[in-house]
């Protein structure tokens, strides 16, 4: 095994990004990882001081991600990054991605994987073609009975999946929060920063991730309803779309971002021919499990004996002591780190160590096209095509 850790530059993510300290922490977490460069804002005066924030080397702390690619490519073996962390608005991350790998580094990268799905295409052919390794952070699949979830289905527990419901109700965007100075609500309702959608590329995206990753289903077909409901908004900011999946199961989808009241109410249920399960992002370490001819089971994270190999090895503490969502950062951040440790030292990486890939990014831009055409269309059904 290699005996080091991991070297990891990031791109954006300076001090009043929410999303790069989620990132620093998720992965400093194990201990198999450090950051020792970044290129964290756009604005040198924000880059430098978010470098000192963290003790980047001033020599490390870059101003713009071209000058740290190139210079840290040219590092030796022994100081050169194994990684770039790439957690910049949409519209920013394809370009950085493509000169990492064109530069020999591996890329962990925030969702969604590109601005188009032509973009995602570019990046899967030069990640095939370099065979480098590419994490997307789709967060929700780290959490530990998400896995105990994924592995009961595939196991066949519940029978033939017939129903997949899942929906993402927000309310952050209930009002017209991009014109009162809130950075974040801003590029988000932004097309030519967000992409095409609102709140389905921003949220609806993880719904349709889970969905599948539990399932192990793929959507074959759409319906969908897009609203603008604040008025003077540019992109979506609700929407419900009906689902088929390829193995003749049906499904609903709902994102939202005007639920007043709501915060991150992420919720999953998937019934078989034989029970099914029910998930909730805000109390993650609960998996309940239903069943047609008995009560129903509560299972928790943590209870070793009673939970998947799968959700054990995705399980930092023991039951009853609560696991939430850098928990679930970090174990996509640890497999990474341990596939990648393995690939370097020549030896081959756990099954267990799996995480979004470039595959799923492209899934994710797809959901986007497919639903905003639908939402455009007359007709009832849209295939889902990718």
């Amino acid at each position: 095994m290699v005996k080091r850790k991991l070297r990891m530059g990031m791109i954006g993510g300076g001090k009043d990004a929410f999303i790069g300290s989620i990132h620093r922490i998720a992965a400093n977490m194990d201990g198999l990882i450090e950051i020792v460069a970044g290129a964290l804002s756009i604005n040198p005066e924000t880059a430098i001081e978010s470098g000192r924030m963290i003790f980047l080397e001033e020599d490390r702390t870059y101003l713009n991600y071209e000058k740290m690619l190139e210079k840290e490519a040219n590092f030796p073996a022994d100081k050169r990054l194994d990684f770039v962390t790439i957690v910049t608005p949409n519209f920013a991350h394809f370009a950085p991605a493509m000169m990492a790998l064109d530069k020999g580094f591996h890329v962990v990268i925030e969702k969604p994987i590109t601005l188009t799905l032509d973009e995602a295409r570019q990046l899967k052919k030069r990640v095939d073609e370099t065979g480098l390794l590419l994490c997307l952070t789709h967060t929700y699949s780290g959490y530990p009975m998400v896995r105990q979830a994924r592995a009961m289905v595939r196991e066949g527990v519940f029978g033939k999946i017939r129903k997949v419901m899942v929906e993402y109700p927000q309310g952050w965007l209930s009002k017209m929060s991009e014109r009162e100075g809130n950075a974040q609500a801003a590029w988000r309702t932004d097309p030519k920063r967000s992409g095409k959608a609102g709140a389905m590329g921003d949220i609806g995206t993880h719904a349709a991730h889970l969905a599948e990753f539990i399932s192990g289903l793929k959507i074959t077909h759409v319906c969908a309803d897009l609203n603008i409901v604040v008025p003077g908004r540019a992109l979506d900011d609700d929407g419900n779309v009906l689902l088929k999946f390829n193995n003749g199961a049906a499904g609903v989808l709902v994102a939202t971002q005007i639920a007043a009241g709501e915060e991150n109410a992420l919720r999953i249920r998937i019934y078989g021919e034989h029970g099914g399960l029910e998930w909730a992002q805000m109390d993650p370490n609960t998996l309940f499990v239903k069943w047609l001819d008995k009560p129903t089971h509560i299972l928790k994270a943590g209870t070793n004996g009673f939970i998947h190999a799968e959700a054990a090895f995705n399980t930092r503490t023991p039951g009853g002591h609560p696991e939430g969502y850098l928990e679930a950062f970090a174990n996509l951040y640890r497999n990474f780190a341990l596939t990648l440790s393995a690939r370097l030292d020549g030896t081959q990486p756990s099954p267990l160590l799996d995480f979004p890939s470039v595959e799923d990014g492209i899934r994710g831009m797809a959901f986007i096209d497919n639903v905003v055409k639908s939402g455009n269309s007359n007709e009832k059904w849209t295939p889902f095509e990718v």
